[in-house]
Parts: structure tokens; sequence; C-alpha cells
């Protein structure tokens, strides 16, 4: 029988980083999430890049 799941991906997330927010930072982050129909994950990740790119300017 062959193996059933999920594809392996070509770029495998596997680092994990862990953050503490205030209460209203989170709010803030789930609202922005929510608004721009984006995970919180992917609105983090954004910013992340967001920060990345304006750096390298």
């Amino acid at each position: 029988m062959a193996k059933m799941g999920r594809p392996l991906s070509n770029n495998p997330s596997t680092h994990r980083a862990t953050i503490r927010f205030t209460e209203s930072e989170y709010q803030s982050l789930k609202q922005y999430a929510e608004t721009h129909n984006l995970t919180i994950t992917q609105a983090i990740k954004c910013g992340i890049e967001l920060l990345y790119s304006q750096s390298h300017k």
C-alpha cells in the first residue's frame, strides 16, 4: 500500500519561535489578521518580510 499523508514540502518550516504579547497587542494583531483575511502566523511573517525589505533598501 502507498504512503498516506501530506506531501513533503520543498522548504519545510523546521524552526520555531515563541513570542509573548500583551492583551492589547494580541487583539490588534488578531484584528489585523481578520481584516486582511490572514492567519496570525501569516500576518507576523508579512511583518517580518516588511521589516527585512525596509532595512535592505
